[in-house]
Order: C-alpha cells, then sequence, then structure tokens
C-alpha cells in the first residue's frame, strides 16, 4: 500500500521541526563549552591571524631577494597554520587521561628527534645553533616538540607528588634527571634562547605546583650558573652581551647591527606607524624580521599603538590562563595551564625584551606572530592542550549546577565541615 503523499502543511511543519532541532543542536554545541574557551580561543585566532598579516608584510621584500616571490615565506607560514588549526582542535577534544597515560612515550619521542640533531647527519645548524632537523626540502625544530612534552609531563608528575612536593628530594625527582636531560640536550645544541624558556618552564611550573620558596631559589640560581655558562662558551654570545652593554659596539659595528636597526625600525614609526607594508628596516636592514625581530617592524609600521596592542593581547591571554587555572579543581590542568602560560607569555616577553635592547638577543620567536612552521604548529598545541583543560572545567561546572538543590546545600555543608 503506498504511503500518501504530505501535504503542504505537514511539508511545512517538518522544516520547521527540522530548524528547530538544528537551532537546539547548535545551543547544546555552544553551551558544552565554557566562557573561557571562547575567550582563549578568540584571542588566539586574531593573533595568528595578525601574525599571517605581519609576516607577510616583513617576508615580502627578503622572499622575492630568495625566491623572486613576494610571497613565498607567507605561503609557508600558512600552510603550517593550516596544519596546526585542525590539530589544535583536535588536541582541544582529547581528554586528560590520554596525555597522563602517553605523556612518557610521548617525551621520549620529542627528545628521541632532539638527539638525531646532534647524532646525525639530519642535524643542521642555523644561525650558530645546532637546533633542526632537516627531512627532504623541510626543517623542523625538535626542540619544540620537547616544549610541549615537557609541560604536559610536568604536569602529569606534580600533580602526582602535589603531597610530596615539601620535601626536597620528592621536588629533585624525577624533574631534575627527565627535566634537566631534555633541557641538556637542547643545550649541546647551543640554543641559549630556547634552553632558558625551558628552564622558565620548569620553574613556573614548580612555583604553581605549590613547591617552597627556598627550594625554588635553590633551582633559579642553578639555572643562572648553567646559562653563564652557556653563555661564555660560545664566542658569538659573548659578543651579543657585550653588544648590549656597548662594549663591542665601536671595535666591531656589525655585532650590533641587528640592535640598532631594531631601536631604529621602533622609532621610525612614531605613534601611528608608516603604515601597513611601508616598513624601511624589512629592506635587508633589519635580519630575521618576520621572526626574532617581528616587533620592531610592527612597531614601526603601526606604530606605538600596534605595539601596545601586541602586549594587550599577550595580557588578555595572561589573564585567561590565569582564569582557567583558578576554575579548575584537577592539579594536572593547574599546572600543565600554568607551565604554558610561563612558556608562550615568557617567551613574548624575553621576544619583546630584545628588541627593546634590554637582554642580549637570544633568538626567540613571539609566540603566535612570528614566522616559523614548528613553532607555530607547538603552540597552538599548547593552546589545544589548556582549551580542552577549559572545556572539561566547563562541564564539571554545569554538572554541578544541574544537581538538585538540596545535594548542592548538602555539598557545601560538606565542604564547609571539611574546611573546619
Amino acid at each position: 500500500m503506498s504511503t500518501p503523499p504530505r501535504t503542504q502543511e505537514e511539508s511545512r511543519t517538518s522544516s520547521r521541526i527540522g530548524a528547530l532541532t538544528a537551532r537546539i543542536s547548535l545551543g547544546r554545541a555552544m553551551q558544552a563549552e565554557s566562557a573561557n574557551y571562547f575567550l582563549l580561543l578568540g584571542i588566539t585566532l586574531f593573533m595568528v591571524v595578525f601574525g599571517l598579516v605581519m609576516v607577510l608584510s616583513s617576508s615580502s621584500v627578503e622572499s622575492h631577494n630568495d625566491t623572486d616571490n613576494f610571497f613565498s615565506r607567507f605561503w609557508s607560514q600558512g600552510a603550517y597554520t593550516l596544519i596546526g588549526l585542525p590539530l589544535m582542535f583536535l588536541v582541544s577534544r582529547l581528554p586528560s587521561r590520554f596525555w597522563k597515560k602517553s605523556i612518557w612515550i610521548l617525551l621520549g619521542a620529542a627528545c628521541f628527534l632532539q638527539l638525531l640533531v646532534l647524532v646525525t647527519p639530519l642535524g643542521v645548524e642555523i644561525g650558530g645553533n645546532r637546533n633542526w632537523l632537516r627531512i627532504g626540502s623541510q626543517t623542523l625544530q625538535p626542540s619544540e616538540a620537547i616544549k610541549v612534552a615537557l609541560v604536559v609531563w610536568l604536569g602529569v608528575v606534580l600533580a602526582r607528588k602535589k603531597d610530596l612536593l615539601g620535601q626536597w628530594k620528592h621536588v629533585v625527582v624525577p624533574v631534575v634527571p627527565i627535566g634537566g636531560g631534555a633541557i641538556l640536550l637542547v643545550i649541546l645544541g647551543g640554543d641559549l634562547g630556547t634552553t632558558v624558556i625551558m628552564a622558565a618552564i620548569v620553574l613556573g611550573a614548580l612555583f604553581f605546583a605549590g613547591v617552597k620558596l627556598r627550594h625554588l631559589a635553590f633551582g633559579t640560581v642553578a639555572v643562572a650558573i648553567v646559562a653563564v655558562l652557556v653563555a661564555v662558551s660560545s664566542k658569538s654570545r659573548l659578543g651579543r652581551i657585550a653588544a648590549l652593554f656597548g662594549g663591542a659596539s665601536t671595535a666591531n659595528p656589525d655585532v650590533n647591527w641587528q640592535i640598532d636597526n631594531g631601536f631604529y625600525a621602533l622609532a621610525s614609526g612614531g605613534v601611528f606607524g608608516v603604515g601597513l607594508g611601508n616598513s624601511h628596516s624589512k629592506w635587508s636592514w633589519l635580519p630575521a624580521a618576520d621572526t626574532d625581530f617581528i616587533f620592531a617592524i610592527i612597531g614601526e609600521e603601526l606604530g606605538l599603538i600596534g605595539a601596545i596592542v601586541v602586549l594587550i593581547l599577550f595580557v588578555l591571554l595572561t589573564v585567561v590562563f590565569l582564569r582557567i587555572i583558578h576554575a579548575s579543581n584537577d592539579p594536572f590542568a593547574r599546572v600543565t595551564t600554568a607551565a604554558i602560560m610561563v612558556w608562550l607569555i615568557g617567551q613574548a616577553f624575553v621576544n619583546i625584551a630584545v628588541v627593546l635592547g634590554v637582554i642580549p638577543v637570544l633568538g626567540v620567536p613571539l609566540p603566535l606572530i612570528s614566522a616559523g612552521g614548528t613553532a607555530m604548529i607547538s603552540s597552538m598545541i599548547a593552546i589545544g592542550i589548556v582549551l580542552s583543560f577549559a572545556r572539561e572545567t566547563g562541564k564539571a561546572a554545569r554538572r554541578q549546577d544541574g544537581r538538585p538543590a538540596a545535594d548542592r546545600r548538602q555539598g557545601a555543608r560538606s565542604s564547609i565541615g571539611a574546611d573546619a
């Protein structure tokens, strides 16, 4: 028996029900994320897009000099960004238990890649540092993978030891042998900038995990001693330090070339800048204009206003990280988020301080903005990890709010009794 055709009224009703169902599904999907999730995602996407614009502007001249194509470096950075975006969203869906089960393998794999840089012909030296792995026509920086693995590993280990961190031996083991070993692999490649950032990650994770300040002070002194030893082991690094204080500029003006032209770029921008794309310094006057010194180009083209906007973006990023740390009850999520915050915000501070001439040139990019494929992907994966924590925190809060009022009151009384 054939089914009678639907009337026009039934079709309209079915369409309305379908549209209503779609709106409800979308609403539930939006409610599945917390406000912190959307704040972090929005700031990150804005910074990535802004960074792509500035990479295009700052690299166009050198791109043409190298390849006869004004857009070659921009296309490369765009390709890495397109890889990083889906990875960020994928990682944001991973539960915490995934990291807790797999982090030892991930950290070991990252350290193995760094070892390949040091002991095999695949390792190449760029800018005086042997910190790159060449596979075909592509170069990768395994130390960036170590950063991602290290922050998660610290979160896992310190969360498990949270009740024992008042004892010195539980602070040292296994943080010093394992974390220190990972940092040592980067030191052997001569990358002082990445070494400083990784040391800051370890100290920051220990601080937010609740380690006593006197233990942290000892660790800070140890890190400072290692940094000095690494600095004096290279003539080029000593030259950068001397240049910072003007000790080498008269004997060899080239030593101060990058710092001087970074200052010139910032000064020539004034309040409103010379206009996007109109930088004079990017015409081969300022080395690493699209990477380590992109903040100088931002100041030149967009002026003081543009530079302040960048600073505000990193301040907002810090605020969101702190909100997520405060909202979470999971020690693993709190310590890992704190370590990622120290990494990204600390690296931004170092990058900007170098451009301003406050510290010697260390060769670290501006996170989410500078050119650098591996650095962009690792930063976006790190953001994805924090997004996953924001999702889990939001779900936990909604489950708490969804309980009957009597249960919530009983939970509140139990909490007060426990505190008393």
